[in-house]
């Protein structure tokens, strides 16, 4: 568990130079070990999320060849050409 320290505190506000009143000290002391706790447990969840990622970087197979028929998906096409589809002309040679 986390906490930050009237003194650190006081430090903190001193190197930033944030005036602090006395009557705030303890409220900021609680949302500020809030937050550094919620941050802590925040990154305890991540790490084990980062770690079972990194299992599964870098996973290659081989690229397999499987010689198909065209002709079922060719079927389908409102027009074909020798094993090909013919699709409208997108881009002019202009």
């Amino acid at each position: 568990m986390i906490t930050i320290t009237k003194e650190e505190l006081l430090k903190f506000a001193h190197l930033s130079r944030i005036e602090i009143q006395a009557t705030e000290i303890d409220s900021l002391l609680k949302q500020l070990n809030g937050v550094l706790n919620y941050a802590q447990r925040v990154q305890e969840i991540a790490k084990p999320i980062e770690e079972s990622l990194q299992k599964n970087r870098n996973v290659w197979r081989d690229d397999v060849i499987i010689k198909t028929n065209p002709q079922p998906l060719l079927a389908n096409a409102p027009e074909q050409e020798a094993d090909y589809f013919v699709v409208p002309v997108v881009l002019d040679n202009e």
